[in-house]
């Protein structure tokens, strides 16, 4: 088995504080966590050292994939570390680390996904974290004037092995 990694980087132009409170409130959530295919998002976080989250995807097709784990480092507006493990490989438990790194114009979100089993999965991650990452940078980019989000850059994925 492998012990494969992916690092995905994306610029929103929003705080830092308000990409935090969009990765960590259920309701906020659903709106940008759009994988390719997924035509519903349901979440639930217990926002604590030790708790639990759970994601489920809905597809077209009826299939549900659920994907749930812990929370091991929180710092608030800066970085997320919990563990990643879904349904369809309940064996893997997998790490996800989100940094928030604010810039004079917006925020550098870096998403560091480790413990990955195969190269097959490790693509299948890139491909969701692409589209989340890209459906975020577009709820913040559709935000009312009044907020504090601006337009957005375009997604800068990186695959490392």
């Amino acid at each position: 088995m492998a012990d494969l990694h992916l690092v995905m980087r994306q610029f929103v132009r929003a705080t830092p504080a308000r990409l935090f409170e969009a990765w960590t409130t259920p309701t906020q959530f659903c709106r940008w966590w759009t994988p390719p295919d997924v035509v519903r998002v349901e979440a639930a976080f217990d926002l604590k050292v030790g708790g639990a989250y759970r994601i489920v995807n809905h597809f077209a097709d009826g299939r549900r994939i659920t994907i749930a784990g812990l929370y091991q480092v929180i710092e608030p507006p800066h970085r997320l570390v919990f563990t990643w493990q879904t349904d369809i490989t309940p064996q893997a438990l997998e790490r996800v680390t989100v940094r928030f790194e604010g810039t004079t114009d917006g925020t550098d979100i870096t998403v560091i996904h480790k413990r990955i089993a195969t190269a097959d999965q490790r693509d299948s991650h890139a491909r969701g974290w692409r589209g989340c990452l890209a459906g975020l940078t577009d709820s913040f980019s559709q935000a009312p004037s009044s907020s504090v989000a601006l337009p957005s850059a375009s997604p800068r994925p990186t695959l490392r092995t």
